[in-house]
């Protein structure tokens, strides 16, 4: 944006700025819509956000309502969202911004009500990378004013983050930035509505940040499942879904393995010990999810059957490093049995969660095209035969079911 924004006094301000609004969703360049300062009669309300959308091909405004402790949603083709903007400059909402790829439009009005409309020049990228320069703030995909972040003790009543939850808050935003980059990718419809299973749930950190990102800052339709052993956690959790008003947001008693969804999106499964990363990795495949994100610990299967190769036997002689092997070995395997069954795969380096040490994150992307996988299955083949394994659990899982061949 300009460092000296253009202003207008002229009384048609207003008139000016609705028009612009108009333009934008006329020509699909709008980007997004704030309404503030907020002066109706409602004193938990504190803003509007509204983005565009698709509603059954019609163009639409989808309008975020933000409350103190919960939001609520609603969709509305364009020219009724047009004109209930009008009605709410300037009786509800003193100040309106308007971001389009033109740059921002800000409407504001004097406690007489005169208006005032400021415009900021969007500048060419190259001029905008100079001004942020190296220190430019980190992008944040989740707000400190989520009700959610308040609800379950990362951030207090004003709003401002809790330090010992510091990291917590880092974790949550970084798995949702490595979501957000996963679905720009995945094989999605727009306006499909997303099944979200999340197992190991526990206090619904993740959970509530997925369904808040999905439904308030991306407007779409979501379902999301939160799985999770211990009874008083899933209590906790649907209690706190239904006082914040998340539709769509549930969680359900149970694992990977007495859980089994029919069809889901997007499945996630972070420290699943053990065997049960390859039963969560198996219900993604099964279900077709189009995005799989595991953060796998205590991998137990495939070290007794390790036979150290005669070259690694120096080497693989101290416990440490067999254990690191092996955890190598397990997770290389997973993912080339994902990249066999039409998965783009990485494997890096995570936020480790509170209760483990571990820090690898294995994320799955349902490729467009089918892959040739007679190559990958040698390469499996080949590895198991060098290292003496005899059984890996998600093989046997999936040639069970006839999606490994």
């Amino acid at each position: 944006m300009s460092a000296t924004p253009s202003a207008t006094s002229a009384p048609d301000a207003r008139a000016q700025f609705l028009r612009l609004l108009a333009d934008a969703l006329q020509d699909g360049s709008l980007a997004k819509l704030v309404l503030a300062r907020h002066v109706g009669t409602d004193q938990s309300l504190q803003r509007i956000i509204a983005k565009p959308l698709l509603v059954k091909g019609e163009p639409s405004l989808s309008l975020v309502y933000r409350h103190q402790t919960r939001d609520i949603t609603r969709n509305l083709p364009n020219a009724q969202a047009l004109a209930l903007v009008a009605e709410l400059l300037p009786e509800s909402f003193r100040n309106a911004h308007l971001f389009s790829a033109e740059g921002e439009v800000q409407l504001g009005f004097s406690k007489k009500g005169k208006p005032m409309l400021q415009r900021h020049v969007a500048q060419a990228p190259r001029e905008v990378a100079a001004a942020a320069g190296h220190d430019r703030e980190k992008k944040r995909y989740l707000e400190l004013s989520r009700p959610f972040l308040r609800d379950l003790g990362v951030t207090d009543a004003q709003g401002a983050l809790i330090p010992s939850m510091s990291r917590k808050w880092k974790q949550i935003n970084k798995f949702i930035e490595v979501f957000d980059h996963a679905l720009a990718s995945a094989p999605v419809a727009a306006q499909q509505l997303l099944r979200v299973a999340d197992f190991g749930s526990g206090k619904g950190y993740l959970t509530f940040a997925m369904h808040d990102y999905l439904r308030n800052s991306l407007a779409r339709e979501a379902q999301v499942t939160g799985v999770e052993l211990r009874q008083d956690m899933v209590d906790l959790c649907n209690t706190a879904a239904a006082r914040l008003e998340h539709p769509g947001l549930v969680f359900e008693c149970g694992d990977v393995r007495s859980v089994v969804p029919e069809a889901i999106e997007v499945m996630i499964a972070l420290h699943a010990c053990d065997i049960a990363t390859d039963y969560a990795i198996h219900t993604g495949i099964r279900c077709n999810a189009a995005i799989i994100m595991c953060s796998p610990c205590c991998h137990k299967q495939v070290r007794p059957q390790l036979q150290s190769p005669g070259l690694l036997q120096p080497m693989l002689q101290y416990g440490l490093h067999l254990g690191q092997q092996a955890e190598m070995l397990t997770d290389s395997l997973r993912a080339l049995y994902l990249e066999a069954c039409g998965y783009e795969t990485k494997v890096f380096e995570f936020i480790s969660l509170e209760h483990t040490n571990k820090n690898k994150m294995i994320l799955a992307v349902k490729r467009k095209q089918p892959v040739d996988a007679s190559a990958l299955l040698e390469k499996i083949a080949q590895l198991k035969a060098f290292y003496g394994v005899q059984e890996h659990c998600l093989e046997t899982l999936l040639r069970a079911d006839g999606l490994l061949d």
